[in-house]
């Protein structure tokens, strides 16, 4: 049996924004979305570490490479009036699984949830994808049948904005 890695979670830099889109291009092949990726590293240093930004990434280090990463950003709950961390993005590379990086990096952003006064830490997972949502149940995660998520995007978004006037 091959010994667990040292594993170090750090916050992101912007030198780290090559390995960001590496990681993100691993996660949309292995959801099956590749086609969808659109980010490049200057918009993803723009968002990420520009004036004004708009996630946060955590990443985690396992023999002295980015293992994984978790990003995620803050929202708002007007029931509990107060903000929620909510997870866009968790990716483990493959050779780097079973190792206990997700659940290192979601414990982490529970703490920093915690720690932020957060009332609730969430995250959507596709429907197919059996093994994470294993996972997340092994975490305390419970689904959240009764809601469906909804999003206007492309040319859609477009149409909406202009009905602003």
């Amino acid at each position: 049996m091959t010994p667990s890695p040292d594993i170090l979670l750090r916050p992101a830099r912007r030198d780290d924004v090559p390995v960001l889109l590496a990681l993100i291009r691993g996660l949309a092949e292995y959801e099956q979305l590749a086609h969808q990726v659109e980010a490049d590293e200057s918009a993803l240093a723009a968002t990420l570490f520009g004036e004004r930004p708009c996630a946060e990434v955590v990443i985690a280090e396992a023999e002295g490479e980015a293992a994984g990463f978790a990003l995620f950003f803050h929202n708002y709950s007007t029931f509990l009036a107060r903000p929620g961390l909510y997870l866009e993005d968790l990716f483990v590379q493959p050779r780097f699984r079973g190792h206990g990086i997700g659940r290192r990096l979601m414990a982490h952003l529970a703490q920093l949830a915690l720690t932020r006064g957060c009332g609730r830490f969430e995250w959507s997972v596709l429907d197919w994808n059996a093994p994470a949502i294993a996972f997340y149940r092994s975490l305390g995660a419970v689904g959240m049948d009764e809601w469906t998520v909804q999003r206007v995007d492309g040319e859609a978004l477009r149409r909406l904005a202009a009905a602003a006037g």
